[in-house]
């Protein structure tokens, strides 16, 4: 099962939350169930082609402030 960030809307607080198949997220500091699922940046090893390391997570990639879905419409 996957691990996944949220914002809580009401009182801003930022959490990981492990959520087991039909289960609903809920703020562990005020128990808000009302929450936002953020973006989470993941962690790869990139190999050039003579086996080099490219990047080793997506915040060291050059796109670090994009926020689109698609990385081909920046043209990086």
């Amino acid at each position: 099962m996957p691990i996944y960030e949220y914002n809580c809307e009401k009182c801003d607080k930022k959490f990981e939350i492990l959520i087991m198949g039909s289960d609903k997220p809920e703020c562990p500091c005020c128990g808000n169930v009302k929450v936002n699922r953020l973006m989470s940046s993941c962690g790869f090893v990139s190999k050039g082609s003579g086996g080099e390391t490219v990047s080793s997570t997506a915040g060291a990639s050059s796109c670090t402030g994009c926020s689109s879905t698609n990385c081909s419409s920046c043209g990086v």
